[in-house]
Formats: C-alpha cells, sequence, structure tokens
C-alpha cells in the first residue's frame, strides 16, 4: 500500500486526468456505478415506490 501526500488540487487534477484517459464506455459505465453506490447511502427521507412525485396542498 502506498500512502500519496498531494493537496486538493492536485489530487482533483489527477482524479480528472485518470478520469478522461478512458473510453466513453468505461466513463459512461463509471457513472452508472456511481449513481448505483450513491443510492446505497442512508437518507433520511425514503421515497414510496407507488409513486413517482408527491402534491402536497397546504391549507390557508
Amino acid at each position: 500500500m502506498e500512502l500519496y501526500f498531494q493537496t486538493k488540487e492536485e489530487s482533483n487534477r489527477k482524479q480528472l486526468e485518470d478520469f478522461l484517459k478512458l473510453s466513453k464506455a468505461e466513463r459512461f459505465y463509471q457513472f452508472l456505478r456511481l449513481m448505483e453506490k450513491v443510492n446505497q447511502f442512508p437518507m433520511k427521507y425514503k421515497k414510496d415506490s407507488n409513486s413517482n412525485f408527491i402534491i402536497q396542498l397546504k391549507a390557508n
């Protein structure tokens, strides 16, 4: 295992360079993997699987 000490800007630049080295198809698959991982994060509110959106009407 190797440790690298770098600034945030250096780290971001390296990540961008590595990402841009991928083919278009690989970039797309990376995006899909990222979306899958985001769905695994805990959420405060659970989305109702029965509907796409909720309309709430507030009384005056």
